[in-house]
């Protein structure tokens, strides 16, 4: 079964949480320091907010599938729309490792197909290193088609 992936880049993640738990009537089932994520079932919808530095409104759409096998139908279906669809295998992003597939609509927003397959403890592909006794995380942004313009994050 699929579910709709909505995700959007905000300027406060406190206010917006506040905001999106009491109009969903759920509190996130992953909150993070700098992203937030509801699993709703009604509707059937994977519903992200983060706070990292882009332009708040909306960041990307998708569809969440749950098994290879619907990614890959997926996949076929999306060739069919845009050939050289965008393929990523184990990436790290938004707390997660998933393989997907990316492509942009025709007025230009970019969608992601994915199939989520572990939880991670950092935001994306990125490293953790210590500067100056502060712990940074260094590396690329996720949830960006490598060839799109969509904003950073997932």
């Amino acid at each position: 079964m699929k579910r709709l992936h909505v995700h959007i880049s905000v300027d406060n993640l406190a206010d917006s949480v506040r905001f999106y738990s009491s109009m969903f009537a759920s509190e996130p089932s992953v909150s993070k320091t700098d992203y937030a994520k509801w699993m709703l079932e009604d509707p059937r919808m994977n519903f992200a907010i983060s706070q990292r530095g882009a332009q708040p409104g909306l960041n990307h759409l998708g569809i969440q599938v749950e098994s290879d096998n619907e990614l890959k139908h997926m996949q076929s279906r999306l060739e069919s729309l845009q050939p050289g669809v965008q393929m990523e295998e184990g990436v790290s992003c938004c707390y997660a490792k998933s393989d997907k597939y990316w492509l942009t609509d025709p007025s230009g927003i970019a969608w992601e197909t994915f199939h989520s397959l572990d939880s991670i403890p950092v935001f994306g592909g990125a490293e953790i290193a210590q500067q100056n006794g502060e712990t940074k995380l260094t590396g690329s942004a996720c949830c960006v088609p490598k060839t799109g313009s969509a904003s950073a994050c997932c």
